[in-house]
């Protein structure tokens, strides 16, 4: 399980232990190449989760907040398949830096993360997708690869497409 905040960290010991038994899902079906910018305020649910994606074989570029994140959007010049972030951020909140990154590129897909049961059902209403916190490792891969390839994943799916969403 991915932990929910700091305080739930006894759930995972280490991110170098979340590695260890993270070994061999570049081969999983789940993998993908695609960039992920992730933005969330934890520290230590950020290098967890960004092991986890990249043991996955994604390209992942972390960010504390949405200024920060911003600011590595423009850095790579808009080569961002996936903003991943958390809803409740210091300043400026997740959904707001989902909107102003789709307004200059409509075609970037957007998954929010949120501790919150009712917020959840709205942001999934609004935006590609919404993941629960806490969540394990598999529901993070099938969630990310679901918005990054959209209509070709369900439950049941165990190959799934490894193209470029441009």
């Amino acid at each position: 399980m991915i932990p929910h905040a700091a305080r739930d960290a006894q759930t995972v010991e280490t991110a170098e232990e979340t590695a260890a038994c993270c070994r061999g899902i570049a081969a999983d079906p789940l993998a993908g190449g695609e960039t992920i910018l992730f933005v969330e305020d934890e520290a230590f649910v950020r290098e967890v989760t960004s092991v986890v994606l990249r043991s996955a074989g994604y390209r992942v570029l972390t960010a504390k907040d949405a200024a920060a994140a911003a600011r590595m959007y423009d850095l790579q010049s808009g080569d961002v398949d996936l903003l991943l972030t958390d809803v409740v951020l210091p300043g400026e909140s997740g959904r707001a830096l989902a909107d102003r990154l789709k307004r200059a590129c409509p075609e970037l897909k957007v998954l929010l993360i949120t501790g919150y049961a009712e917020q959840m059902r709205l942001e999934a209403a609004a935006t590609d997708g919404c993941l629960a916190k806490p969540f394990s490792v598999g529901v993070l891969l099938r969630k990310v690869r679901q918005v990054l390839d959209p209509g070709g994943v369900t439950e049941g799916t165990t190959r799934l497409g490894q193209a470029r969403l441009r």
